[in-house]
C-alpha cells in the first residue's frame, strides 16, 4: 500500500517501504491527538499539585506563585515546539521524533532515541491502563457503594476498548479523542471561571507575584521542573504526518497552537486551584494532592459545587484520561511502526491491515504489553509497592515516571541535533534550541533531584532500556528511511528555515 497525498501522488515514501492508510486528517484531528495525549484536565488534577509543591519530591514549589511556574515552563515548551514545528515542517514521518533526531546525529543516535522515546510511551501507557481500572473501580465504590469488578478487570475492558478503536482507523481514534477533550476541557473551563466568579473581591494577583512564593524563586524554578511534565505529548500530533494530506502546514500549526492552549488553560487551572482555597496553603495541602475535587465538593465541606458536581469532575477526570491512552496507543503504534519499516526492530512490526491502513501488528504489541503489566500488578504486589497506595497505583506512578523521563531525555537530544545541523544560519531557531535543550534539563534533573526509592529506579531503568536499545538498533541491519525522500521533498532535510 501506498501512501497518497493530497492531489493523489506518492508523497516521497520508498517504493519498498510500508506505508499507512489514506491521507485522510484534518487539522482538527491532528490536534486532537497533541491535546488529547497531553491531558490537561488529568494534568489539573494531578500534576498541577507537584507543581505547587503537595506530593513532590521535595515537599517543595511554587506555592502561592505557582502560575509564575506554569509561564516560565511554557517558554521552554514554546522553545521547544518551534524546533519540532521546523522539523515537522521538513519531514512528513510516522516516526517524528525518532526522524528527527536521525536528522540531528545519524542513524545510530535516532535509532537509540526512538526506542528510548517509544518505550517510555509504551509503559506510560500500560501504568495508565492501571491507574483507570482502579480509578473507575474505587470511584464507583466511593460514590455509591456499589460493588463492581475488580479493578483488573476494568483495565482489561479498557484496553480491549482503546485497541479495538485503534485498529478501526486514525480518524475514529482522532474523533474519540476530540469528543473526550472537548467535553473534559469545556466542563472543567466552566468549572474553574465559575468559582473565579463566585471569589468575587477574593480574587487577587498575589499569585503572579514572586514575592507570594514560600520558598522564593527557589520554590518557583523547582516548580517549573514538575510544569515541563504537564505539557508532554503536546507533540504527538507530528506521528500523523503521513496521515494528513498537507502535513508541512497543518503538523506545525496543531504543535503550536497545543502548546498555546495549554498555556492558558493551565495558567488559569493554576490559578483557581490556589485561589480557591484563598491563598492559604494549609488549606491547599490538606485537599490530599488533589485540589480540583476539593474545589468540587459542597459548600460546608469547603468547596464551590456539591455531590453531582464533584462527581461530574470525577467523570471528566476520566474521559480525559481516556483520551490519553487513546493518545499513547495513536502515536506510540506509528512510532513502531516507522522503526520497524526501517528494520530497526523486526519487520513484522511495520504490518498494516489491508483495508484500514493501522499499524495493526504494533497496535497488538502495545496491547499484550498493557495487558502483561495487569498480569504484574495481581502476581507480583510487592514490585515498586507504595506505602499506603494500592498497588495499581504505584506502578501507575513508576510508569509515568520513566514514560516522561525517556520522553524529555528525547526532547532534549532533538533540540541538540537541532542546534547541531537545522539551526546553521537561523537565529531564531537556535535560540529555540538552546531554550529547549535548557528546559528539558531542568525537567530531567527534577526527575532525580531528591526523588526517593522506589520511584527513583524509573529514570535508571529508563537509561538501562536505552542502552538495550543501542546495542538492538546496533546489531539491526536496517536499510534506507522510507522518508528520505519525503524530507527531500519539503524543501531540504537541512538548513534554515
Amino acid at each position: 500500500m501506498q501512501t497518497e497525498d493530497s492531489t493523489g501522488g506518492a508523497e516521497g515514501l520508498h517504493p519498498t517501504h510500508e506505508a499507512l492508510g489514506v491521507k485522510r486528517l484534518r487539522l482538527h484531528d491532528v490536534v486532537a491527538q497533541s491535546v488529547g495525549f497531553m491531558g490537561p484536565v488529568f494534568s489539573s488534577a494531578f500534576v498541577i499539585p507537584l507543581v505547587i509543591g503537595i506530593g513532590s519530591a521535595t515537599g517543595q514549589g511554587g506555592g502561592l506563585a505557582s502560575p509564575i511556574s506554569v509561564i516560565i515552563a511554557a517558554v521552554g515548551i514554546f522553545g521547544l515546539g518551534w524546533v519540532i514545528a521546523q522539523y515537522a515542517r521538513r519531514i512528513h514521518a510516522a516516526g517524528s521524533l525518532y526522524d528527527y533526531v536521525t536528522e540531528g546525529f545519524g542513524e545510530r543516535a535516532g535509532s537509540a532515541a526512538g526506542w528510548l522515546y517509544y518505550g517510555g510511551v509504551m509503559v506510560l501507557g500500560a501504568g495508565l491502563s492501571l491507574l483507570i481500572g482502579g480509578y473507575i473501580q474505587s470511584t464507583i465504590k466511593s460514590e455509591f457503594g456499589a460493588a463492581t469488578m475488580p479493578p483488573w478487570a476494568w483495565t482489561l475492558v479498557v484496553i480491549a476498548a482503546l485497541t479495538l478503536i485503534a485498529y478501526l482507523g486514525v480518524q475514529v481514534s482522532t474523533r474519540f479523542q476530540l469528543a473526550l477533550a472537548l467535553i473534559s476541557l469545556t466542563v472543567l473551563t466552566i468549572f474553574f471561571i465559575y468559582v473565579i466568579v463566585k471569589l468575587g473581591g477574593a480574587n487577587s494577583a498575589r499569585a503572579f507575584n514572586p514575592g507570594a512564593a514560600s520558598d522564593g524563586w527557589k520554590g518557583i524554578f523547582l516548580g517549573v521542573l514538575y510544569g515541563v511534565l504537564l505539557f508532554v505529548g503536546f507533540e504527538t500530533a507530528a506521528n500523523l504526518a503521513e496521515e494528513t494530506p498537507n502535513p508541512k502546514r497543518e503538523i506545525p500549526i496543531a504543535v503550536m497552537f497545543t502548546a498555546a492552549l495549554a498555556l492558558g488553560y493551565f495558567v488559569l487551572a493554576t490559578y483557581v486551584e490556589i485561589a480557591g482555597f484563598h491563598f492559604d496553603m494549609k488549606a491547599i495541602t490538606a485537599a490530599a494532592g488533589a485540589p480540583v475535587f476539593a474545589l468540587g465538593a459542597p459548600a460546608h465541606a469547603g468547596g464551590y459545587g456539591g455531590v453531582w458536581i464533584d462527581r461530574l469532575l470525577e467523570l471528566v477526570v476520566l474521559f480525559d484520561m481516556l483520551a490519553v491512552n487513546m493518545g499513547i496507543f495513536v502515536s506510540s503504534s506509528r512510532g513502531i511502526f516507522a522503526m520497524a519499516r526501517d528494520r530497526r526492530i523486526p519487520a513484522p512490526l511495520a504490518r498494516v491491515a489491508p483495508r484500514r491502513g493501522t499499524p495493526v501488528v504494533a497496535i497488538g504489541v502495545l496491547t499484550a504489553f498493557s495487558v502483561v503489566a495487569v498480569v504484574i500488578d495481581q502476581f507480583w504486589t510487592g514490585l515498586y509497592a507504595l506505602p499506603g497506595q494500592p498497588h495499581y497505583f504505584a506502578l501507575f506512578a513508576w510508569g509515568s515516571t520513566f514514560g516522561a523521563f525517556s520522553m524529555v531525555v528525547v526532547y532534549l537530544v532533538m533540540c541538540a541535533g537541532a542546534l547541531r545541523r537545522l539551526a546553521r544560519g537561523n537565529a531564531v531557531l537556535q535560540v529555540a534550541a538552546v531554550v529547549g535543550i535548557l528546559i528539558t534539563a531542568g525537567a530531567i534533573f527534577g526527575s532525580i533531584y531528591k526523588v526517593t526509592a522506589p520511584t527513583i529506579w524509573a529514570p535508571y531503568l529508563s537509561l538501562i532500556w536505552l542502552g538495550i536499545g543501542v546495542a538492538v538498533t546496533t546489531v539491526t541491519l536496517g536499510r534506507a528511511r522510507a522518508v528520505k525522500a519525503s524530507a527531500g521533498k519539503a524543501g531540504g532535510a537541512m538548513g534554515p528555515a
